[in-house]
């Protein structure tokens, strides 16, 4: 229970609806317990009568019709509140569910990118779902059983030793071997159900991954094989799964066995104890039964509850390794940050933990606000570690990265994340209609806006080349779009935030000369009182720049303007060249 412990809080944050659960129970209970009186007290008019014929036969009726009534109008009683006990307590459960879910959630989203790099999308998935969802169940059903059987067992105990402390002496012998055997069986339970929830989170990722990549998938035509992975997968997942369910299955019928055993013993006992008188009515020996029928359902329940606590403890377990993980990077100002958009790099180096490799070398460069930086250099020279230190998704591993002449890591993160748009390397588009998409920068955007956007990065009349033009659902990733359409549909989600600092990450890798000088064109006018970051492997992109940085393996080999660039001799000037003559040759 120690994991499970977790969750207290939103008990406490729900207490006045647990404390009604816990009232109505109680009054259920109560009402439930006319029925064993008023039959125990039928049999001893009965019994009454069959002794003494001369006792008025009208009277007996009129009694027993009046204990039906009475039983039928309590048990309806005890129904109702019972039904106000669920809707108390279930409901909770669904709060806490809801809460659970969001604090996950937001978890996930404050996690780094080191996080995402070593879990696996499917499994995270199955943690806020599959797992929180076991959770549930034991806020809900499981609390409300328990407190339900709590109550229930005290009541109806208290009521069987107070007709007769020796028969319920007898009646309670099987229990200390129920204990015992619950104990064993949720000990049991505890370990597969961990198993079987990790192998769960297996079968996600790999069908999340298939799914995500099932153009490559079908391009190789690996379906055969991919299927047969996924039987494998299912078969170990089945097997786990029936591993578990054989364990819980042994609950029901062990519960059933001591309560009949229970049963017999009432009637053996009390049987020998109506007949030496110790034991006035056979009424009794009626009620004990029905008493031990009452304890039926809440000794069943209680291996139930036993395997949803397991469960939901494995969960909660994995749950939690996860919501105690510390961010890395961490919002170290609470204060409102105004930004200008300055960006200075004084001797920055970057080591990423994971692979232990030095992205950046003492780099150093500073862009004012309104100033274009163009940074080039061949794939794996660190072009958007840089970006990803400007975001602060890393933190530097030496020197300092300043905005307007502050710290970044004293500059609020969220002021700073909310005064840039950026375009990633990997254009990535949701689900959803393309004007949600291009809306997603600024969600209070008009159509007006949204149009406007789409026509600065030049992707406007592919839009309305659509049948459904702006509202035109794309599928998943975007792959509705071709890549260059992708990428623009990106560029215009970030111009249309409107942000102090401009992030484009080799975002026209997929476009076309001709449509990549006309976004550039539109980008001088709008980028002009903008600091703007370029990476690129072209020397087009980066021709209008006030500043151009060379990057090799971490380190700037080259940087100046355009025009000194060109007519010095390295990476720039033959890239240029290259390019030039390509262009002749197209």
């Amino acid at each position: 229970m120690k994991e499970l412990q977790y969750i207290n809080k939103y008990f406490i944050k729900y207490k006045y609806r647990f404390l009604l659960g816990v009232c109505i129970t109680i009054i259920t209970q109560v009402f439930s317990l006319f029925t064993p009186k008023l039959i125990s007290q039928s049999f001893k008019a009965i019994e009454t009568y069959s002794k003494n014929s001369s006792e008025n036969i009208e009277l007996i009726r009129s009694e027993l019709f009046h204990n039906i009534l009475l039983v039928i109008g309590t048990t309806l009683i005890a129904g109702l509140f019972s039904f106000l006990m669920r809707q108390t307590l279930i409901v909770m459960s669904r709060h806490i569910e809801f809460d659970l879910k969001n604090e996950v959630f937001k978890q996930y989203e404050n996690l780094s990118q080191h996080f995402y790099k070593k879990n696996r999308t499917g499994d995270l998935m199955n943690r806020i779902s599959e797992d929180v969802a076991k959770v549930r169940m034991y806020a809900g059903p499981a609390v409300m059983y328990s407190i339900n059987t709590f109550i229930r067992f005290a009541i109806v105990i208290t009521s069987m030793y107070h007709v007769s402390p020796r028969l319920t002496l007898y009646t309670l012998l099987p229990l200390p071997i129920l204990s015992y055997f619950i104990f064993k069986l949720s000990q049991e339970i505890n370990k597969r159900s961990t198993v079987f929830q990790e192998y769960l989170s297996k079968v996600s990722s790999f069908s999340q991954e298939i799914f995500s990549g099932i153009r490559v998938v079908k391009a190789y035509s690996l379906e055969a094989q991919q299927q047969q992975n996924m039987i494998n997968l299912s078969e170990e997942s089945k097997t786990k799964s029936l591993q578990l369910a054989k364990v819980n299955s042994l609950f029901g019928p062990l519960m059933l066995a001591l309560i009949g055993v229970s049963n017999l013993v009432v009637i053996y006992f009390g049987g020998l104890m109506y007949i030496n008188g110790t034991l006035k009515s056979i009424g009794t020996i009626a009620e004990f039964i029905l008493y031990i029928n009452m304890l039926t359902w809440p000794v069943a329940s209680l291996g139930w509850v036993s395997s949803m606590v397991q469960e939901a403890e494995a969960s909660q377990k994995r749950i939690n390794e996860f919501l105690k993980i510390q961010p890395e990077i961490k919002n170290n100002n609470p204060n409102n940050s105004k930004i200008n958009g300055a960006i200075e790099f004084r001797n920055v180096s970057l080591v990423y933990e994971d692979t232990n490799y030095k992205a950046l070398n003492n780099i150093s460069f500073r862009i004012n606000k309104g100033q274009t930086l163009a940074i080039l250099g061949k794939t794996g020279a660190g072009k958007s570690s840089i970006l990803s230190l400007i975001t602060r998704l890393y933190d530097v591993s030496e020197g300092e990265v300043l905005i307007d002449n502050l710290k970044i890591d004293q500059v609020n993160l969220y002021d700073l994340r909310n005064s840039i748009g950026i375009v990633p390397q990997d254009a990535f588009l949701f689900s959803d209609s393309i004007k949600n998409n291009i809306k997603f920068g600024k969600e209070t955007a008009t159509d007006e806006e949204v149009i406007a956007a789409a026509q600065k990065a030049a992707v406007h009349n592919n839009i309305m080349a659509f049948h459904q033009q702006y509202e035109t659902i794309l599928g998943e990733r975007g792959i509705t779009l071709s890549g260059g359409q992708k990428q623009r549909v990106s560029i215009a989600r970030a111009l249309i935030k409107n942000s102090e600092i401009l992030l484009f990450d080799d975002c026209l890798s997929a476009v076309d000369t001709e449509t990549e000088e006309i976004i550039l064109n539109n980008l001088l006018d709008f980028c002009k009182d903008k600091t703007t970051i370029i990476v690129s492997h072209r020397v087009s992109s980066a021709k209008n720049a006030d500043k151009i940085i060379i990057l090799s393996e971490g380190k700037i080999i080259q940087e100046g303007t355009h025009n000194q660039l060109i007519n010095q001799e390295g990476y720039y000037k033959e890239l240029y060249l290259k390019q030039i003559s390509e262009k002749d040759l197209a």
